[in-house]
């Protein structure tokens, strides 16, 4: 995956509100709170924000890394 990943929440919850800051939101009359949102890998006990070439400006360039998804059993 391409994105950014952070170790705790509140590293995640930091990059999203640099997003925010930069993009102005959240705007008057939006439903819209956020510019970006985050995801937990349970399984790889991390944070991450996927990649959008909208937030590069903000967090700069992204890394690689793998997500392992839980196993459906379908």
């Amino acid at each position: 995956m391409t994105g950014y990943k952070f170790t705790t929440e509140q590293e995640a919850q930091a990059a999203i509100s640099q997003c925010d800051t930069y993009y102005g939101y959240p705007k008057p009359n939006c439903v819209t709170e956020h510019w970006c949102g985050y995801e937990f890998s349970e399984l790889d006990n991390f944070y991450y924000i996927v990649y959008d070439q909208s937030i590069e400006v903000v967090l700069g360039q992204p890394d690689e890394f793998d997500v392992t998804l839980p196993d459906l059993g379908m």
